[in-house]
């Protein structure tokens, strides 16, 4: 490679030949698009959508996740966005909430609460040096772990085969799900580069092949959708509801901290600096602003995409370019009827085995930041109490039984919302405990006793 071209990879505004920009987007796209129309998938079963819908939420899903990124490198007025190489996509982080939002009320309800939890993500990203002392890493661990933890029955019921379907439990769906995940588990952990990157693709193109040979896959859909279709405005509808709008908040608040997380390692892996004050803020106003756009068109929540973070911090290739080429691939194939309606003939439980590593990755995501934080008594308190509430209460749906039923709504159908609240308030009262981490007094107590 030339030198000059080397170079302009390695920074944002340089202009680096698509010979080289192809190559390097796709790779962005391969490592985000899976991540990108699964939860739409899962949404649209919850919801029970139709073949045509479930085509155009997924159709939207891609199309609006290149906007958003588009957003991103070239912010709106020079405040929505960040102007960082980031990538942005709908988000797992959503999908505990947006089933349950999905399952009580309908889409449209979901899309309502969207549009409220855009503006106080904006919010957020104005007053962000307010805001962000809530939410240290200890508490964002916890509801990260908190996540993963809730994404781990939606995951069990694809791998069975779909809640309500005929076959459901069936041993022909765990095999097709457990052979999904040992391809996923062999290529993350046993290759490198594109391939370890792509490992959950991999694993549901093998899983789809030997669904097809299995005969559980059917191609009307494909037969019947067009070559070209545009995201519609409104198709959905928009519904508000107050607990589905308490519980969308919460978790726009959420990603809010999460993308403070991916921004800050962007620049740092990809840049050698720390974000500056208006960059975390301009970007958590763009992660608003496209929920609040998108909601219109039937996509779900966007954030960012951490393993996508991950790439620019392994290669260090942060040049615009690359960002803008991946925008338009995503972008087209939302553009694309036929290639949505082949992802939603996807069956259940090759989703289930593909994205239940993608469910472990996140819970271990929290216990990585959780564990970053001091564990003494105090804070293992803030983290125990409330994922045991949490968890706890939606394992029990009678628990809340004799509570109004707008109370239900928001505490007892999500933990993550239980979570985040408890953990936020407790660590607001709990006084500062000034003794050591429980490992290392453990580990002194130990030594003694030899």
């Amino acid at each position: 490679m030339d030198p000059n071209e080397n170079s302009a990879l390695f920074t944002f505004d340089g202009k680096p030949s698509l010979k080289n920009v192809a190559p390097l987007g796709l790779q962005h796209v391969v490592a985000m698009i899976v991540g990108c129309v699964t939860p739409a998938l899962i949404v649209a079963g919850v919801a029970k959508l139709s073949p045509t819908d479930k085509v155009l939420l997924v159709q939207a899903s891609l199309f609006f996740s290149g906007i958003a990124t588009l957003i991103q490198i070239f912010p709106i007025g020079g405040v929505i966005g960040s102007r960082l190489p980031i990538i942005m996509g709908v988000s797992f982080a959503y999908v505990p909430t947006l089933t349950a939002i999905a399952g009580e009320f309908n889409i449209a309800t979901i899309f309502g609460a969207q549009i409220v939890g855009g503006l106080v993500a904006i919010l957020f990203g104005i007053f962000l040096k307010k805001l962000s002392r809530l939410f240290p890493p200890l508490i964002t661990g916890t509801v990260i772990l908190s996540i993963g933890l809730s994404l781990y029955p939606v995951a069990i019921k694809y791998i069975a085969g779909g809640a309500g379907s005929p076959d459901f439990g069936s041993p022909k769906n765990w095999a097709v799900a457990m052979i999904t995940l040992a391809v996923v588990t062999f290529f993350n952990h046993f290759s490198k580069g594109t391939l370890k990157l792509a490992s959950i693709l991999i694993g549901m193109v093998v899983g789809y092949i030997l669904s097809i040979f299995l005969g559980m896959v059917s191609f009307d859909a494909v037969r019947e959708a067009s070559m070209f279709q545009a995201p519609q405005f409104m198709h959905f509808g928009i519904n508000f509801n107050t607990t589905a709008i308490v519980s969308m908040v919460i978790m726009y608040v959420v990603n809010s901290v999460q993308a403070i997380g991916d921004l800050s390692a962007t620049t740092g892996g990809g840049l050698d600096r720390l974000p500056t004050d208006k960059e975390l803020s301009h970007g958590i106003i763009g992660f608003g602003f496209t929920g609040i756009v998108s909601s219109f068109f039937g996509c779900m929540p966007t954030a960012t995409y951490s393993q996508n973070v991950g790439i620019v911090t392994v290669n260090k290739v942060v040049n615009k370019w690359i960002f803008i080429f991946a925008s338009f691939i995503v972008i087209l194939t939302g553009l694309i009827p036929k290639f949505a309606s082949i992802l939603t003939t996807i069956p259940q439980c090759v989703l289930g085995g593909a994205t239940i590593s993608v469910f472990a990755v996140i819970t271990m995501t929290g216990i990585k930041m959780i564990a970053s934080s001091n564990l003494n008594m105090r804070n293992c308190a803030v983290i125990g109490l409330s994922v045991a509430l949490g968890m706890g209460i939606v394992q029990v749906p009678d628990s809340l039984c004799l509570f109004p039923s707008w109370f239900i709504s928001i505490f007892g159908k999500s933990s993550v919302v239980v979570t985040t609240l408890v953990a936020i308030i407790l660590n607001l009262i709990l006084p500062e405990d000034k003794s050591k981490n429980i490992s290392t007094k453990t580990s002194e107590n130990v030594n003694s006793d030899a």
